[in-house]
């Protein structure tokens, strides 16, 4: 026994463990990964709840041309991973307007609101959304009686807005409002959108940076379950970051999708924008011969209106390049630009108004766009919907 225990380093190395051991190693160690990984699923299924599909059993997918599309009289239920249980309803013609497609009132405004994700108020309650939220505050603002129909759809890029335009002038409109996002100038088509993207992350806890990509793989290539462990932990990580952090991983992914606001747009962008110079073209066109006023508003994306929100980005990029770039467009062929971005300034933290990994705005974030939208239409561009003085105060001002 001594002489095993004063056995050279060298010789313990060519003794060696065991075939056997090894075998015995290797298996301890995948069950205590096993192990590890379904704790960690169970946490996140307590965190983050059952999503199931992407969209709801009640959007049609299988119409590549026409975008997705609502099943007409039909509602169903989604428990998004970061939102709350989600009601989508949608009325005969396969909206989700909150009312019955058909002839608008005696005496009513109405806006048809034309668009994506963003409008169609995705893992949000329609009555929280700021389709449902605007009326009533123009006709505050106005003292008319306005009614907003909503035409937006998740995935419905602005090819899809085009070939469906029919369908916008149909609902009778006194003025078409046409929400845009940074992804619709990307993508124009629902057919161009990845089916995956990261964001990259700076200045987190080593072992969830290393974890992550894995769990990609693992969710991409075999078992899905692993969603709520990558969600789990990307909300933690992007919902703990600090602005700067937050803003300066999203400019890490360059052109691939931080290139909307660089200062100089790249060759690919100046594409994108040529693209869809000629989709507003034809949309603004067709309000145009149907003699419908006609405007467009971008809405910021989450990156965008944190960059706005801190007044300060680094060199090289601009968060209202895209702005302008769109109003000159929409402008350029006729159509009116609500521009809402400058009031992301006086929002501290504006990111926090939208879901960390989703993307999309929660409910604080529709009130905000809401309030904002109704700012600017209310401003004197649109005649129809310029703000009414209250009596008294004008009194006041002709004594």
């Amino acid at each position: 026994m001594s002489q095993l225990l004063a056995s050279s380093p060298e010789s313990l190395k060519e003794i060696g463990l065991p075939r056997r051991d090894w075998i015995l190693m290797i298996s301890l160690s995948l069950l205590t990964l096993v192990a590890l990984v379904c704790a960690m699923e169970l946490v996140a299924r307590r965190v983050i709840p059952e999503s199931g599909a992407i969209f709801p059993a009640c959007i049609v997918m299988n119409d590549p041309s026409a975008g997705l599309q609502g099943i007409p009289n039909s509602s169903c239920w989604e428990q998004a991973p970061e939102g709350q249980l989600t009601e989508y309803r949608f009325n005969r013609c396969g909206d989700r307007a909150g009312t019955e497609c058909g002839p608008k009132s005696p005496g009513t405004y109405r806006i048809v609101l034309a668009g994506s994700s963003f409008g169609f108020g995705f893992n949000v309650n329609r009555e929280r959304t700021f389709p449902a939220l605007l009326p009533t505050e123009l006709s505050a603002e106005t003292g008319r009686k306005i009614e907003l129909y909503n035409e937006s759809m998740a995935g419905r890029f602005p090819a899809q807005v085009k070939r469906r335009f029919g369908d916008v002038l149909a609902a009778n409109p006194d003025m078409i409002l046409w929400e845009i996002t940074p992804e619709d100038v990307e993508f124009l088509s629902a057919d161009r959108l990845p089916h995956h993207r990261e964001l990259s992350t700076t200045k987190v806890i080593p072992i969830m940076k290393s974890i992550l990509p894995v769990l990609t793989f693992v969710r991409q290539h075999a078992l899905g379950w692993y969603d709520h462990i990558a969600i789990m932990l990307r909300h933690i990580l992007y919902e703990n970051e600090n602005q700067d952090q937050y803003v300066t991983s999203f400019l890490m992914n360059g052109d691939n999708s931080a290139g909307f606001v660089k200062a100089e747009f790249s060759p690919s962008w100046q594409g994108h924008l040529k693209e869809f110079d000629s989709c507003a073209a034809d949309i603004e066109s067709q309000a145009k011969a149907a003699g419908i006023l006609f405007a467009a508003v971008l809405l910021p994306n989450r990156a965008q209106a944190a960059m706005i929100s801190m007044s300060d980005w680094p060199a090289g990029y601009d968060p209202y390049k895209l702005d302008h770039e769109l109003r000159s467009i929409i402008e350029s062929h006729g159509g009116i630009y609500i521009d809402i971005l400058p009031g992301y300034r006086t929002i501290a933290n504006a990111e926090q108004y939208y879901f960390p990994v989703d993307g999309h705005p929660d409910a604080r974030g529709h009130a905000i766009i809401s309030r904002l939208v109704a700012r600017e239409l209310t401003r004197g561009a649109i005649p129809a919907l310029r703000t009414v003085v209250p009596p008294q105060f004008a009194q006041g001002q002709g004594k």
